[in-house]
């Protein structure tokens, strides 16, 4: 075999060697060049974990290159939002977290901007919400729980965190669920999930309310016992969903982002396909498994529906309950 025919061989392995080393290189250069996230609470909350954590799987995979945050906290999102509308307006690098409690928020506070006014983008995690009892609780199971809130919602006092939140809201459609009006809710309101924690683990109150991870510790040691959970799925084997146990409600504490308003539709669907690619990263799986985050992914139609619905819930509840 001569020379010349071994190069001549040679050479469809290093024109495909070439055409991988270019398709790496432009696999390399980002989606997006730059990314803004808003951050509408202050650094170590909820919503700034998950605007970190979109910079954190995003970089490293190609998806975005600079990320730039900015945090401004006050009333559920309701002061930061009309700051990145004035600021960001038609700027197609931008985004906002937000999630359920700036839902509730704008409407408490007759917040003249809410999350309907910004063209939604994706929703990313969500965490189902949890009821539980003292661990020497005559409430059993949740058929219990439910049989005393439908005979005298008054004589059952539940806590959780803040009034007109989701804990709030949970007890409400609970209520309605039962043939009860929201506004007979017994709800004692804390100034957050550890002075809660602190009232059921004192028997203080009945029950409580608040996210799952705020009680799996004390539910997994036996000092409180969860009687359901607030989602689409068991959390636990042991542990039934509200609507497995005949009581028809879901409600999950849910985290996302939209965009800024005046940006073209291509603008917004180049946003989109984004969050899609990154929700599709392994790295992005494992994340969500190290943070205990349920994959609550939407976008296009599907959100657009979803905030419809979920705002429209929230005003029903919180107009029985007075707060809207």
């Amino acid at each position: 075999m001569t020379r010349g025919m071994l190069a001549r061989r040679g050479l469809p392995a290093t024109v495909a060697a070439l055409a991988a080393a270019v398709a790496g290189a432009a696999r390399a250069e980002p989606r997006l060049a730059s990314l803004f996230l808003f951050i509408p609470a202050n650094p170590g909350g909820g919503w700034d974990a998950l605007g970190r954590a979109i910079e954190q799987v995003a970089r490293p995979a190609g998806l975005v290159g600079r990320v730039q945050f900015e945090n401004l906290a006050g009333a559920g999102g309701t002061v930061g939002l009309p700051r990145f509308v004035a600021t960001r307006r038609g700027r197609a690098d931008s985004l906002i977290v937000a999630g359920t409690a700036m839902v509730g928020a704008s409407l408490i506070n007759r917040s003249p901007l809410g999350p309907q006014d910004l063209p939604p983008v994706a929703r990313l995690t969500g965490e189902a919400g949890v009821v539980v009892v003292p661990a020497d609780s005559p409430f059993r199971d949740i058929g219990q729980l439910a049989a005393a809130l439908r005979t005298d919602p008054g004589s059952v006092a539940v806590a959780g965190a803040g009034g007109g939140t989701l804990d709030h809201i949970i007890l409400g459609l609970m209520l309605r669920a039962l043939g009860r009006r929201a506004a007979e809710a017994r709800f004692v309101a804390f100034p957050g999930g550890g002075p809660s924690q602190a009232a059921v683990l004192g028997s203080q109150v009945q029950a409580a309310i608040s996210g799952w991870g705020e009680f799996a510790e004390q539910v997994r040691s036996g000092r409180v016992r969860a009687l359901a959970t607030t989602g689409e799925r068991r959390l636990d084997p042991a542990v039934p969903s509200l609507r497995e146990a005949g009581i028809d409600v879901v409600a999950t504490n849910w985290r996302g982002v939209l965009a800024a308003p005046g940006i073209r539709p291509e603008a917004r669907a180049a946003l989109a396909a984004l969050m899609t690619e990154l929700h599709a990263l392994p790295a992005w799986r494992t994340l969500l498994a190290e943070r205990g985050w349920d994959d609550a992914f939407l976008t296009g139609a599907d959100f657009e529906a979803f905030l419809e619905r979920d705002r429209a819930q929230t005003a029903t509840v919180l107009k029985e309950l007075g707060l809207a």
